[in-house]
């Protein structure tokens, strides 16, 4: 066993040597720290074992039949995504956000939730959603452009996806806030007893909004009881990490008064032990933490991105061996947990999924005209039932204009 904290001479740590970025020549020293600096890892590269003296105990309930869950997870999200890009590339979607790579940073921190933890995502968090139980069709809603989300956000306590940069994170914090405050309604006995949390998704590019600074600043004021959870996937769109940050992101909290934890966002052991400690803490009433998952954006930041224009195919060939499915794959197999025929059976299953997914989204129905005006307002509104009536009256007039067509060629 080794310790699992990593040196920048381990090659699991370090910076693609393919990396391409616009001050890629003079990087300063300040900079280069941002690879050297020491993050969590239980699962290394080859899928060997780490104990961790701070965090190894919030695994210890993992067993083998836990282990398969998560692979069976991230197998189902990286199929759902995609069967979803599949679609957007056949006109079906309006656009898509893939995920491929941070597989593990979302099922590791989801599955570390509790039901009656609160969660904000952003458009990314596919693997989350599955977590939380949101069926993968719905999710396909927005996408689609027939609907503001797609499902209840209470009955899963996940909320509605946030196309906005980073919007959701004081949203989080607020909803942390009333936690602490007015809960009219809820189950004062259990919340008093087992304790809830809030977690707000953001990325690496979200990191550098104005909303997150105000966020960490309330939320560290009031010791509010959310886990900040940031996928440093290294692209904001075409802006690479290193110019973003001049030191590693988890580096912020001190800023702010409390902790921040660099974990291997590849790693779904350790990203969910860190996760679990951070909800911990935060149901204890300790304040908030601020988690940086160091991950890989393998895709596209969406379906109109081309990641050609601005990053290196070295790059992502570089962190291809670090793939989290590779390497929860290789542990399994090493340990004696699954076999051929448990790999071939999860394969069936996202190929079942898929099909669902496609059949049930093609089988959605397009929302009326009067729909998209009533979901303006909860109640009627004079300005939108106006916008309504002329807008029906401009529909006309091509129906009329390609009646008087007709007639004329007729002639």
């Amino acid at each position: 066993m080794t310790s699992t904290r990593q040196d920048s001479a381990a090659p699991d740590s370090a910076a693609p040597s393919g990396a391409l970025s616009p001050n890629a020549e003079g990087t300063d020293a300040a900079n280069q720290d941002t690879e050297k600096q020491g993050m969590v890892q239980l699962l290394d590269q080859d899928g060997a074992l780490r104990t961790d003296p701070d965090f190894s105990g919030y695994v210890a309930d993992v067993d083998a039949q836990m282990l398969r869950g998560f692979y069976r997870d991230m197998a189902l999200t990286r199929r759902f995504d995609q069967e979803a890009t599949a679609l957007q590339r056949q006109g079906q979607l309006a656009l898509w956000v893939p995920l491929r790579g941070q597989e593990a940073a979302q099922i590791g921190s989801g599955r570390a939730t509790r039901p009656h933890d609160y969660i904000f995502p952003t458009y990314r968090e596919h693997g989350v959603a599955l977590t939380r139980d949101v069926d993968f069709p719905q999710m396909l809603r927005i996408f689609r452009g027939i609907s503001n989300g797609g499902w209840d956000p209470r009955e899963n306590n996940f909320h509605m996806y946030t196309m906005v940069l980073a919007a959701q994170v004081p949203h989080a914090t607020g909803y942390a806030m009333g936690i602490q405050r007015d809960q009219a309604g809820w189950d004062r006995a259990r919340l008093e007893r087992e304790g809830t949390a809030v977690v707000a998704y953001f990325g690496d590019g979200a990191s550098s909004e104005g909303d997150v600074h105000e966020s960490m600043v309330f939320a560290s004021s009031y010791k509010s009881p959310v886990v900040f959870f940031c996928q440093n996937n290294q692209w904001a769109i075409s802006v690479p990490t290193r110019v973003q940050s001049r030191i590693p992101l988890a580096d912020r909290a001190k800023g702010y008064g409390f902790p921040g934890i660099r974990v291997d966002g590849n790693d779904v052991l350790a990203v969910l032990a860190v996760t679990r400690w951070a909800l911990e803490r935060a149901r204890r009433g300790e304040g908030p933490v601020l988690i940086e998952a160091f991950t890989y954006r393998m895709s596209a930041h969406t379906t109109a991105d081309d990641p050609t224009k601005y990053r290196l195919s070295a790059e992502e060939e570089a962190w291809e061996p670090r793939d989290p499915l590779v390497r929860l794959e290789k542990h399994l197999r090493s340990a004696g947990h699954a076999d051929d025929a448990f790999f071939e059976e999860v394969a069936r299953a996202g190929d079942e999924m898929a099909a669902r997914v496609r059949e049930e989204a093609l089988a959605f129905p397009d929302p009326t005209l009067e729909d998209s005006f009533n979901n303006v307002y909860a109640e009627a509104h004079p300005l939108i039932t106006e916008e309504l009536r002329w807008h029906k009256e401009y529909e006309a007039g091509f129906a009329q204009n390609h009646a008087e067509a007709s007639q004329e060629g007729a002639r």
